[in-house]
């Protein structure tokens, strides 16, 4: 299935210069959003996973189904100020500023086999913050997903040793 169909190009969001991926339409198609988990689930299988992760807000669009799929857990990663209990932190910068994310500081087992489920894949801030929080847990990454690479912004630079899945790329 071609999934760019069903991806929008929204220019100039959410600031001036930036070329902004929706996948709405993507979720909004059930066999087009079918086809998407459908594929992240079998490369959660193939790491055996015993955990998904994802980043607030479309981690959790695309991470909890394939969690439910897979018949194991999956943890949030949140902003600052969203989990009610004790949370680890990690600051990182985005394509268009900073941030801070944070996970509840038992919601990772040592030892764990870790899949993170995400949208997109651009400078790779994200991601990385989210690795570096599992591993400082004890969780093992042993995979990471992605429905959208931004190649020009090198984010899998920063993934180096992981096995990375993305869905399409520009």
């Amino acid at each position: 299935m071609d999934l760019k169909k069903y991806v929008a190009l929204v220019e100039d969001f959410p600031k001036k210069g930036i070329k902004f991926r929706d996948i709405t339409p993507l979720m909004d198609n059930g066999a087009a959003f079918k086809y998407a988990t459908d594929t992240i689930v079998t490369f959660c299988k193939e790491q055996n996973a015993e955990l998904v992760v994802g980043p607030e807000a479309r981690g959790f669009i695309f991470g909890c189904p394939v969690a439910y799929s897979l018949g194991i857990g999956f943890a949030p990663v949140r902003k600052p100020g969203k989990l009610p209990r004790e949370v680890i932190t990690y600051d990182y910068e985005l394509e268009y500023g900073s941030n801070t994310l944070c996970m509840h500081s038992d919601s990772v087992k040592k030892g764990q086999r870790v899949v993170i489920v995400d949208d997109l894949l651009a400078t790779g801030g994200t991601v990385e913050a989210t690795v570096k929080m599992i591993e400082k847990l004890g969780g093992v990454v042993v995979g990471l997903a992605f429905l959208i690479e931004l190649e020009e912004l090198n984010g899998r630079d920063k993934l180096e040793g992981y096995s990375v899945l993305t869905l399409m790329k520009y």
